[in-house]
C-alpha cells in the first residue's frame, strides 16, 4: 500500500469516528494498523479495501454533513442555540413543543447556522420548509441528589437480582424476593436498591445467564416474574402438582448456587401454565391487551425473536439468528409475519412476560418509595448486547456488525479483552435520530429512580475488535458525546431519576470532568482508592463527584480479601501473576488498610490488626470508612453488609472455575439484615452517613 493511500485511509478513518493515533494504559503512543482500519470502517458501513472505495467513502461524509439532508435529532443546551449545519438562507423554520404549540418562529439569517432554543428542557420538533429535525433540549445538567426530597447524605445497598432468597422461590430469585429486599433495607435506613442488569436474556438458552450479555436492552428478563403474582398461589399450587414439581422446586430453592437450567425450565413451565389459565380472564386480557398495544411495534420484535429462537433451537438451530434461514433474517419479512400468525400463542407469552416483569419492576419501586427510599431502585445498564439477540435482530439499522466490544490491553488484562458483544453505531444513531439509545434510557429508567452506566466510557470511544481477530488486534471508535450525554441528562430530568456512570479503570484524563460536569456520578472503590506509596487513601480525600462503595460485583468482597479467599481464586483461575508471591502482599496490604481504618476512626488498636479469619471487625470499619467520604451516594454491596467471602463475579474466562452469577444470598429478602454482623454495618453506615 502506497503512503499517499495511508494518508486518506488515516483521513477517512479520522473522519469516521476511529482513532489512527491512541495512547495506551502506560501512556505510550500507539497506532492501529490499516488492516484494522479497514475492518472497522467496513462495519461502520465504510468501505476501504481498495483506492477507489476510500474516496467514494471519503465522499459520502462530506455530502452528509454538507447540509443537505439535515439529521433526524439535533441536541442543545437548555437556553442555548441550536447548532445546525450548512444551510442556505432564507429557509422558514418553526419551533414547536410536546403539545404541538408552536413557540418560536422565523426566517434563517445568511451565515449563521443558530437558532434560539427554548430554555426549558424537553422534547421539540423544528420544521424547516418541509424538513423535520426532532430536537432534545437539554437541562444543564442530570437530576443530582441534592434534588431529591430528603436533605440528609444518603446510601444503599446493591444486590444481583438472581441471588435473592424467598420461602417458595424455585430456586432463583425474582420481583417478589426484590420487594421484600427494599423493605428491608429501606428499614436499616437505606434510600437506594441498586440491581443487577435485569435485562431480556434468551428464554430458550437458560444457560446463557450473565446478566452483561443480554439479549436486548430494551426488555427484561421474564425469569425474573413470580407466577403467583398474577394468577395467585392457589392457581400456582394446582400447576406445580400437576406437572409433579413439588420436590424439584424444593431441592432447587435449598441449594446455596443457582441451577440456571433446571430453574429456568422449572419456572417457565409454570409460568406457560399460569399463561393458558390467565389467558381466559376477561380483566386479564383487557390490561395486556392495552399493554401490548402501548408497547407497540419493538416489543412484537422482540416477541417474535423469542419464538423464533426458541422453534429454531429445537430444531438443531441453536445460537444467534445469523444461523436463521436467510429469509428470517429480516424482522419485517413476509417469513417472519407468517410465523407470527402461525404461531400467535407463543409470541403473545413472551408479549405477557414483558407484561408481568414490568409490573413486578413497578411493584418493587413502589414498595422502596413507600418504605421511604428518596432513590429506591437504581437499574444497571449493560454496555452491550449479544449480537445475535433480540436488539440486534430487531433493530439492525442502529446496531454494529462485525465489530464486538472490548478492551485494550492493560496492566490487569495483558492481552486485551474481547467481550462478544455489539453495540450502538455511532452512524446508526445519527442515521435513526439516536431512537435506540432513547429508548435504552427509557427502557432503564421507566420504573426506577437511577441507573447505573456501565462502562460509561462508552458513550465517548469504544475499544471495537472486528470478529476473527485478537482482542489486541482492535481500535477505538468515538461516538458523540456531548449528543448522548445531553440525551443522558434530559432523560434523567423527565424520569426524575439519578445517574450513575461506571468509569473503573483506565479513562481519559478530562473525562470524568466531562461527565461530573453533567450530573453522572462517577464510582470509587475501596480497593482501588490507593496513594503512591501504596496506603489506602483517606475518606476526607475521596471524590465527591463520585459514588463511594466498598466493592463491586467484579472485585473481591471486604471479607474475601481480608482472608485471602480471593487470592486462592485468582490461583485456581490462573488469574495471577507468578512472579509475585500474593500472600506476602496481601499481608502487607493488610496492615496499610487497617492502619488507613485506624487513621480515619473507623478502627482501632492499629498495631494490633485483626487476623484474617477475624473478618467482622474489619467489615463493620471498611464500612464506616467508605460511609465517611464526601460522597454524594455511598452504596455498599450486600456481600459486604453480610460480611460474605465469596464475590458474585471473578472476571475473565472463569466460568468453568468460578460459580459466576450462580451465588445465593445466605437467608430470605425479608431477613437478610437481620443479622448481627448486617445490623452493625448498617447501623454504622446510616449514623455515619446522616450524624450531624
Amino acid at each position: 500500500m502506497n503512503a499517499a493511500l495511508d494518508d486518506r485511509l488515516a483521513l477517512l478513518a479520522e473522519q469516521a469516528g476511529v482513532d489512527v493515533h491512541w495512547r495506551d494504559a502506560l501512556d505510550r503512543p500507539q497506532s492501529t494498523p490499516p488492516h484494522t482500519l479497514r475492518a472497522v470502517l467496513a462495519a461502520l458501513g465504510l468501505p476501504a479495501d481498495t483506492p477507489d472505495d476510500v474516496e467514494d467513502s471519503l465522499r459520502r461524509i462530506e455530502e452528509e454533513r454538507s447540509g443537505r439532508s439535515l439529521p433526524r435529532l439535533l441536541t442543545a443546551d437548555a437556553g442555548g442555540a441550536i447548532q445546525l449545519p450548512p444551510l442556505p438562507r432564507g429557509r422558514v423554520w418553526k419551533l414547536i413543543d410536546a403539545e404541538g404549540t408552536r413557540i418560536a418562529e422565523g426566517e434563517l439569517p445568511s451565515g449563521e447556522g443558530r437558532l434560539p432554543g427554548p430554555a426549558t428542557p424537553g422534547y421539540y420538533t423544528l420544521l424547516l420548509d418541509e424538513q423535520e429535525v426532532v430536537v432534545a433540549v437539554a437541562p444543564p445538567r442530570a437530576l443530582g441528589i441534592g434534588d431529591l426530597p430528603k436533605a440528609r447524605r444518603p446510601w444503599g445497598v446493591a444486590v444481583q437480582m438472581s441471588s435473592l432468597r424467598r420461602p417458595g422461590d424455585g430456586g432463583i430469585g425474582d420481583f417478589t424476593a426484590l420487594e421484600l429486599c427494599a423493605r428491608a433495607a429501606a428499614e436499616k435506613g437505606a434510600d437506594a436498591l441498586a440491581i443487577s442488569p435485569v435485562h431480556a436474556l434468551f428464554a430458550a438458552a437458560p444457560e446463557r445467564y450473565s446478566p452483561y450479555a443480554p439479549s436486548s436492552r430494551l426488555f427484561l428478563n421474564g425469569l425474573y416474574v413470580d407466577p403467583a403474582r398474577t394468577s395467585g398461589e392457589q392457581t400456582v399450587r394446582a400447576v406445580i402438582d400437576t406437572h409433579n414439581l413439588r420436590q424439584e422446586l424444593a431441592e432447587l430453592e435449598w441449594l446455596d448456587l443457582i441451577d440456571w437450567p433446571r430453574a429456568a425450565r422449572a419456572r417457565m413451565t409454570i409460568l406457560r401454565s399460569v399463561y393458558e389459565w390467565a389467558s381466559v380472564d376477561f380483566n386479564h386480557a383487557e390490561r395486556f391487551a392495552t399493554f401490548r398495544k402501548e408497547q407497540g411495534e419493538p416489543l412484537e420484535r422482540h416477541a417474535r425473536f423469542e419464538a423464533l429462537h426458541a422453534d429454531f433451537t429445537a430444531h438443531g438451530r441453536p445460537g444467534g439468528w445469523q444461523g436463521w434461514p436467510s429469509g428470517f433474517h429480516d424482522p419485517s419479512s413476509p417469513e417472519v409475519a407468517a410465523f407470527a400468525r402461525e404461531h400467535s400463542r407463543e409470541v403473545a407469552f413472551h408479549a405477557w412476560l414483558q407484561w408481568l416483569a414490568a409490573q413486578g419492576l413497578i411493584d418493587a419501586q413502589k414498595a422502596a418509595r413507600d418504605a421511604g427510599m428518596a432513590i429506591g431502585l437504581v437499574a444497571d445498564l449493560a454496555v452491550g448486547a449479544d449480537a445475535g439477540g433480540s436488539h440486534a435482530w430487531a433493530h439492525q439499522a442502529e446496531m454494529l456488525r462485525g465489530l464486538s466490544v472490548g478492551a485494550p490491553p492493560d496492566a490487569l488484562n495483558r492481552l486485551g479483552q474481547d467481550w462478544g458483544l455489539t453495540t450502538f453505531s455511532p452512524r446508526g444513531l445519527r442515521e435513526t435520530g439516536f431512537k435506540g439509545f432513547i429508548g435504552m434510557l427509557r427502557a432503564a429508567l421507566a420504573h426506577a429512580g437511577g441507573v447505573r452506566i456501565d462502562h460509561v466510557l462508552g458513550l465517548k470511544r469504544l475499544w471495537m475488535v472486528p470478529h476473527g481477530a485478537g482482542a489486541t488486534e482492535g481500535a477505538y471508535v468515538r461516538y458523540p458525546l456531548d449528543d448522548l450525554l445531553r440525551l443522558v441528562a434530559l432523560e434523567s430530568h423527565l424520569h426524575r431519576a439519578i445517574v450513575i456512570g461506571e468509569d473503573l479503570g483506565t479513562v481519559p484524563a478530562d473525562f470524568r470532568k466531562r461527565i461530573g460536569d453533567k450530573g453522572v456520578l462517577g464510582i470509587r472503590v475501596l480497593w482501588f482508592e490507593r496513594a503512591e506509596d501504596g496506603g489506602f487513601v483517606s475518606p476526607q480525600d475521596w471524590s465527591d463527584h463520585a459514588m463511594a462503595t466498598t466493592s463491586t460485583h467484579d472485585v473481591p468482597t471486604v471479607a474475601g480479601w481480608w482472608s485471602g479467599r480471593d487470592v486462592i481464586w485468582r490461583k485456581r483461575a490462573g488469574l495471577d501473576d507468578p512472579a509475585v508471591d500474593e500472600g506476602v502482599q496481601r499481608e502487607a496490604d493488610r496492615h496499610r488498610l487497617w492502619s488507613a481504618l485506624c487513621s480515619s476512626g473507623s478502627a482501632w488498636n492499629e498495631d494490633s490488626p485483626p487476623s484474617p479469619d477475624d473478618i467482622s471487625p474489619v467489615v463493620v470499619a471498611a464500612a464506616k470508612h467508605v460511609a465517611q467520604t464526601p460522597a454524594p451516594l455511598a452504596i455498599f454491596p450486600v456481600e459486604d453488609i453480610l460480611g460474605l467471602h465469596e464475590q458474585p463475579n471473578l472476571p475473565g474466562p472463569t466460568d468453568a472455575i468460578h460459580p459466576n452469577w450462580r451465588r445465593r444470598m445466605p437467608d430470605s429478602s425479608a431477613r437478610l439484615f437481620d443479622g448481627p454482623i448486617a445490623h452493625a454495618v448498617c447501623a454504622t453506615i446510616d449514623q455515619t452517613r446522616n450524624r450531624t
